[in-house]
């Protein structure tokens, strides 16, 4: 089965169009390699997949016919992700939390006096 069609099968996207356009940007690696959309993948590959500035890891266990539900994901494959990835997202989205949204203006004495604090505590 071809790797776009793999993760498309697996839910990692939506459709194969963005599986095989994450392929054609090196987003995709097989055994540490970049590949192509069209490169087979064969039981105990190890598949490396970025996205959303995750680098998800699993082991490839065995191939489905076609596209199955959620809940069977893990009879083909071998999750090797590491914890420290999902965290450091997690963070970074929390870290953007702050910002003011686009057109709220000029920060209030308020505001400034909130950020003075917060890094005096730093």
């Amino acid at each position: 089965m071809r790797i776009d069609q793999y993760l498309w099968c697996l839910r990692y996207f939506k459709s194969r169009t963005l599986a095989s356009t994450a392929c054609k940007k090196g987003q995709v690696r097989i055994n540490t390699q970049v590949v192509k959309p069209s490169r087979e993948v064969i039981p105990t590959d190890k598949v490396e997949v970025r996205i959303r500035q995750i680098n998800y890891e699993f082991t490839v266990l065995d191939i489905p016919k076609s596209r199955i539900g959620a809940k069977l994901v893990d009879i083909y494959r071998m999750d090797t992700t590491p914890k420290t990835a999902f965290e450091a997202q997690e963070m970074q989205d929390y870290s953007q939390e702050y910002y003011r949204q686009k057109g709220e203006g000029r920060p209030t004495k308020k505001d400034r006096r909130e950020l003075d604090d917060y890094r005096e505590d730093i």
